[in-house]
């Protein structure tokens, strides 16, 4: 009865999926006739990765919707209700750094940053990096939905800074903050966080879940570009681009 319970609605997350993963493989296939031409082999080896996606990604979405979703929603409002909500901003830094080191994306860019630097940007320093930002970021944004603070008060300086940081940082750091920024909004983020975030505004008196609920995403896409042009600046980023050039 259980399993029942657990795949309830499963049925609908595999036609979203295939609905989405089906362009991507017709479009494959048009390459491969016309232009790829790859051998038998490598074509069952992409195929075979498709459909591992497949099944990843219908099983991680029903996960949210059972899971995450529920979890975060009611761990947020249980906190919102405390005489102490203000215990949010430390939760949500808590959450916000681990959900960002098990988020895939942001490990992938961190990858790329490395193997493209030749060794000279570490992966765990770009990790400890987004990971941090973030991790701030959440805790603003806990912030401003329990003592009511406008987003625009946060976003509005926090863009500005960023565009003076620029000034400063490498143009290398510069590419990588705002890559930085879209990975960092990725699944783990958006599904328990941003519940998380919504519930503390349902829990809360005087809140309106709608208002002060959401806009924390905009916080964790601009934090670790915050973050990663400050890297930029600490290594003195402008050799690295000179060794490019050169």
């Amino acid at each position: 009865m259980s399993g029942l319970i657990i795949f309830k609605g499963f049925d609908h997350v595999l036609v979203e999926v295939a609905a989405a993963l089906l362009p991507l493989f017709i479009i494959f296939l048009v390459f491969q006739f016309f232009f790829l031409q790859l051998p038998k082999e490598k074509v069952i080896q992409i195929t075979s990765g498709m459909g591992l996606a497949f099944i990843g990604l219908s099983l991680f979405l029903q996960g949210v919707h059972i899971g995450f979703f529920p979890a975060g929603g009611s761990m947020g409002e249980q906190l919102g209700k405390l005489d102490n909500n203000w215990l949010a901003i430390p939760v949500g830094i808590i959450l916000g750094f681990v959900a960002t080191i098990a988020e895939p994306a942001v490990r992938i860019l961190n990858y790329e940053v490395e193997k493209v630097s030749g060794g000279y940007v570490p992966q765990r320093v770009m990790l400890l990096t987004i990971s941090i930002g973030v991790a701030i970021s959440v805790g603003v944004a806990m912030a401003r939905v329990v003592y009511g603070i406008p987003l625009l008060y946060i976003l509005f300086p926090g863009y500005l800074l960023a565009l003076a940081l620029i000034r400063y940082s490498s143009q290398t750091f510069v590419a990588v903050a705002f890559d930085s920024g879209g990975v960092a909004t990725g699944p783990m983020t958006v599904t328990f966080i941003m519940a998380m975030a919504v519930g503390v505004a349902a829990g809360t008196e005087g809140r309106n879940p709608m208002i002060e609920g959401f806009g924390m995403i905009s916080l964790v896409a601009l934090a670790p570009i915050l973050s990663v042009l400050v890297l930029g600046i600490i290594y003195g980023g402008r050799d690295l681009d000179n060794e490019y050039e050169s």
